[in-house]
């Protein structure tokens, strides 16, 4: 698959070999999802390019992924499964979805909205009595660069303030990384710190959100493929990833884990 597919807004479920990492790190939110899924109705609300809906399929008795025309469109041609169903939905309007699912997820989506409070109300509703949620976003403290798609990144204390309310009794657990992942993050900040040294008045904050949605793409291909020249980017799996609530500084992702 070509890279332009990858906006940095959506993981390509066939991306470029340097963006291996990052797709193991998604794909763990999926295997900690698995354990709960075997047997049960599923919503995957926020489905990209449906990867994680497949392998959820295998399992679950149904799954519905929804997410925006343009991926579920990628989606149902690539995993066409009897008990899997993609479709065209507005998350904003979750709460009209109609529907409830013994498992719940939303990974990597909450940090896109402008509502996310709002839209976790939406998920637990969602949530069938005796149900669970599970919802990913990015750990705040270890994000190395700036994705102008997110409009706010929490640290484990902000993240269950924010949920606490609309989830009573919500866990904060942590999606933590091996060794060497964390080292190619270290060396992915170092490459992006070099870069923004050209820009030290913050000029690409005043660009137009075209222009930065543009440049985005192509710069974190830039960075991953310097690091590979490196040697340095890992050859990575399931074992390099780990869900586990303690250390909730240090995770890559923050994950809530809710029980109706």
């Amino acid at each position: 698959m070509p890279d332009a597919q990858f906006t940095g807004e959506r993981l390509a479920g066939e991306g470029a070999a340097e963006f291996a990492l990052d797709m193991q790190r998604h794909l763990a939110a999926y295997r900690f999802a698995i354990e709960r899924a075997r047997g049960r109705t599923v919503l995957d609300a926020g489905c990209g390019e449906g990867y994680g809906a497949a392998m959820l399929a295998g399992v679950a008795r149904r799954v519905l992924a929804l997410d925006q025309a343009e991926a579920v469109t990628i989606a149902a041609a690539r995993h066409r499964l009897a008990n899997l169903e993609f479709r065209a939905f507005d998350l904003t309007e979750l709460v009209r979805l109609g529907e409830t699912c013994e498992l719940v997820l939303s990974f990597q989506v909450i940090e896109h909205l402008q509502d996310p409070a709002t839209f976790l109300a939406a998920l637990a509703a969602c949530t069938a009595p005796g149900g669970t949620l599970v919802v990913t976003t990015p750990n705040r403290l270890m994000s190395v660069s700036e994705n102008p798609y997110h409009l706010r990144e929490w640290t484990a204390p902000e993240l269950r303030a924010l949920a606490s309310p609309v989830l009573p009794g919500v866990e904060v657990l942590g999606v933590h990384a091996s060794a060497r992942v964390l080292a190619f993050e270290q060396a992915r900040g170092a490459q992006v710190r070099r870069i923004l040294r050209l820009d030290p008045l913050g000029l690409r904050r005043r660009l137009p959100d075209v222009v930065v949605k543009r440049v985005f793409p192509v710069l974190a291909r830039f960075v991953r493929r310097r690091i590979q020249g490196d040697g340095t980017l890992p050859d990575v799996g399931p074992a390099d990833f780990t869900v586990r609530g303690d250390d909730l500084e240090r995770p890559l992702d923050l994950l809530l884990l809710w029980r109706r």
